[in-house]
Order: structure tokens, then C-alpha cells, then sequence
């Protein structure tokens, strides 16, 4: 982790503050937090690790989310993601040809999903999702979208702090 002041032989370099966390809503709503580590853990049976890893960046990365980001790009490439992905999630209609025509659905449906104030979810989007997903798998990736928005909620809300996250820990 890079602490706010680093010292080298050179130079000391001197970063922004943390921000403050407002609420320590795991600690006070404990069962709602375990309904929702029992609902992530639900949502991604049945999916590919490295889809569920890249959906949850993208939806983080929309919802600016840090905190998440911070946990799922750790995860990501713990699992062995490859670091170039992940750096490209961000402008991934630019740059598909790092993604198969499976992720890039799940992508288009996450982004739909997550950004429901630019119109409902489109059809085209939804089918080009069903044509790539089996019926089941759908339900999952929905699911998945689904928890991740909300886990980033939680996070924006109450301003969790990024960088203290170790993959394999839970929050």
C-alpha cells in the first residue's frame, strides 16, 4: 500500500489526505451486510471468475465507486487477469478486440443496467446478452449487476476507503 508521504533518496512526495469514511453501515446494519455477502455470493454461481471480475470493475468504474474498484482489480488479478484488460475495461467500445463477444455483451448489459437514468434497458442490448448467455447464466449476470450496484451504494455512500483491501479478505 502507498502510504501519503513517501521518502526516496530524492525526493518526498506528499498525497492528498484519505477521505473521511461517513459511516460504518457493515457495523450497524450487520444483517443487512450479511444478507448481501450471502446475496454476492449466490449471484456469482454459475458465471466465469474473470467475467464476474470484469463486470463488477465496470460497473464500479461507472458508479465510481474507489473502494470497489480498489477490491475488484486486486481480485482480478490475483485470479490472473491479465492487468492490460483490466486497464482497458474503461474504454472497452474502443478497444473490444481485448474481449471476447461473450464479455462484450455482459459489458453492454452492465453499462445498461448500472446507467438506468440514460432510458430503460435497450432490447438490442438485452438480446445481443441472451444470444451469448444461457437462460440461467443470464439470471446470474443479472444478478451479478444487480449486487455489485449495490455494494456500490454502499461504498460511495458511506465513503469506504480504498487502498487497504488484500484479495481473499473480506470487507
Amino acid at each position: 500500500m502507498t502510504t501519503n508521504t513517501e521518502t526516496n533518496t530524492e525526493a518526498t512526495t506528499k498525497y492528498a489526505p484519505e477521505p473521511t469514511p461517513r459511516l460504518d453501515w457493515a457495523a450497524l446494519a450487520p444483517d443487512v451486510y450479511k444478507a448481501m455477502i450471502r446475496l454476492d455470493t449466490a449471484a456469482r454461481r454459475g458465471l466465469d471468475p474473470a467475467l464476474h471480475e470484469l463486470v463488477q470493475i465496470r460497473a464500479s468504474q461507472i458508479n465510481h465507486c474507489a473502494f470497489c474498484l480498489d477490491m475488484h482489480t486486486k481480485d482480478a488479478l490475483a485470479a490472473g487477469e491479465s492487468v492490460e484488460r483490466i486497464v482497458q475495461l474503461s474504454a472497452w467500445e474502443e478497444s473490444p478486440h481485448f474481449y471476447t463477444e461473450k464479455e462484450l455483451a455482459a459489458l453492454k448489459l452492465t453499462e445498461a443496467v448500472t446507467v438506468l437514468t440514460d432510458g430503460f434497458v435497450p432490447d438490442e442490448v438485452y438480446e445481443e446478452a441472451a444470444r451469448h448467455f444461457e437462460e440461467a447464466e443470464l439470471a446470474q449476470l443479472l444478478a451479478t449487476i444487480t449486487v455489485i450496484n449495490a455494494w456500490n451504494r454502499f461504498g460511495v455512500t458511506c465513503r469506504r476507503t480504498p487502498g487497504h483491501y488484500r484479495p481473499g479478505q473480506h470487507t
